[in-house]
């Protein structure tokens, strides 16, 4: 079994979705599940609606709406050319649209808005779906929200996902290809829900996961993970291999090209991933497996947003327990803490998520004297074994001479190594970097 997932920008247009059809019937060695995120911009769009419908201004809603339609109707004559299809494709954007008008004189609540943000992928699935039919492909659409569950946490329940993956799958293994939808789920509440944090990539590694497949390719608009932010710095190469250890660091350090949770689902069934280009499916991407393939630096990647919280307190740093309760602050407000630096006198953390910021401040105060600092960047240098690689720190630190780096992370993990910087330095950083580490202008 292999998966293969889209996004939004793979499937925007009609042209790319007939791309998309070709890349999924060139190789059927083996069944393949299909992951589709919502078109491009839809996303967006429904949560802008939700947004007007929860202030109350449902005229800006209403106008959301219709333009939103106006786009999809003018997507489905493009997509397909037959009078029967275009009809079927026209009444499937019809249901849709007719629901979010309908919800427009409901109550808005938590609940119905998780049901507006699950019509992207509803729709784009049902339309590639018609496609295929037009095209003669044999194919069944797979809900996934007959499989895809989450607990009272948010968590996904991969032994439930698998039983019932795993039910679908051998009740219809006369069928070789399958199509759902990313992102989108039930809840402990049954109610539809979807994964937040990495969204339809997420998906479709713990579909991998629950299916044993031999791969998870993730299909973007860019080939593969590069060593650098091609956005900032003018030349990056693609990255051949990777090991999860790796591209997690990665990810979870401002690679956006996969999110973070979308490794561990893979890596525990020992799923390779495959990160691929759908504009360019000749090239090689990059190959995520448990081997790293090769040793030291592999990449940088940046994380903004970045807070830092300072606590100064000479009476009671070094008192048995005191780091505990530091942390026990931030479990208590489901913070996590990405950096962490220690003298006699004071600790310095980071978080990305300032969402109880002021709750936090309030708890450390009686730990001794307390500041924060904004508009920090995360700078992570990533690859095997690299703290073990001679001259690192030298390397690092010849190129990085004229930032003023706040905060070092060595040690912690032997593929990484981090530093903090003013945002403002972000983007001489990564330059810095990319010539002082790859010889790259």
């Amino acid at each position: 079994m292999k998966i293969m997932k889209f996004g939004g920008t793979s499937v925007g247009k009609p042209e790319r979705m007939h791309q998309v059809a070709q890349l999924i019937t060139k190789d059927v060695s083996e069944p393949r599940i299909v992951v589709l995120s919502a078109l491009s911009g839809t996303t967006n769009s429904l949560v802008a609606i939700g947004e007007a419908m929860a202030s109350g201004n449902r005229e800006q809603a209403k106008e959301l709406i219709d333009k939103l339609e106006a786009h999809y109707q003018s997507f489905i004559k493009e997509l397909v050319k037959t009078d029967k299809l275009y009809a079927k494709a026209k009444s499937i954007v019809s249901e849709h649209f007719e629901f979010l008008n309908i919800i427009l004189k409901i109550s808005f609540s938590e609940a119905l808005s998780k049901d507006i943000l699950a019509q992207g992928e509803l729709l784009s699935t049902k339309l590639f779906s018609v496609y295929l039919e037009e095209k003669g492909i044999d194919h069944m659409l797979l809900p996934a929200l007959e499989f895809m569950t989450i607990d009272a946490q948010d968590e996904p329940q991969l032994s439930t996902i698998k039983v019932k993956l795993s039910r679908i799958l051998q009740q219809n293994s006369d069928k070789k290809l399958f199509i759902t939808q990313g992102y989108i789920c039930r809840n402990s509440r049954g109610e539809v829900d979807n994964l937040k944090r990495g969204g339809s990539d997420y998906t479709a590694s713990l579909v991998a996961a629950a299916a044993n497949a031999s791969v998870c390719e993730i299909w973007t608009d860019i080939d593969g993970m590069h060593n650098n932010d091609p956005r900032i710095v003018k030349k990056t190469l693609p990255i051949e291999q990777l090991s999860f250890e790796e591209a997690a660091e990665l990810a979870y350090f401002g690679a956006k090209i996969l999110h973070p949770t979308c490794i561990w689902p893979a890596q525990q069934q020992k799923v390779p991933v495959k990160l691929l280009n759908t504009m360019a499916p000749e090239a090689l991407g990059t190959t995520i497996t448990q081997e790293a393939g090769s040793v030291g630096v592999k990449a940088v990647a940046a994380k903004d947003g970045i807070i830092t919280i300072n606590i100064k307190s000479s009476r009671m740093l070094l008192a048995y327990g005191f780091l505990r309760k530091i942390f026990e602050v931030f479990e208590k407000y489901r913070t996590s803490i990405d950096m962490i630096t220690t003298s006699e006198v004071a600790v310095s953390v980071t978080i990305d998520n300032g969402g109880n910021l002021m709750s936090i401040v309030k708890e450390l105060e009686p730990f001794g004297t307390i500041t924060v600092e904004h508009d920090h960047t995360i700078i992570s240098v990533v690859g095997n074994e690299i703290a073990q690689t001679k001259d690192i720190l030298s390397k690092l630190f010849d190129a990085l001479t004229p930032i003023p780096v706040r905060m070092v992370s060595y040690g912690g993990s032997k593929h990484n190594v981090s530093m903090l910087v003013p945002s403002s330095y972000k983007t001489t950083t990564l330059q810095l970097l990319n010539k002082g580490l790859f010889g790259l202008e």
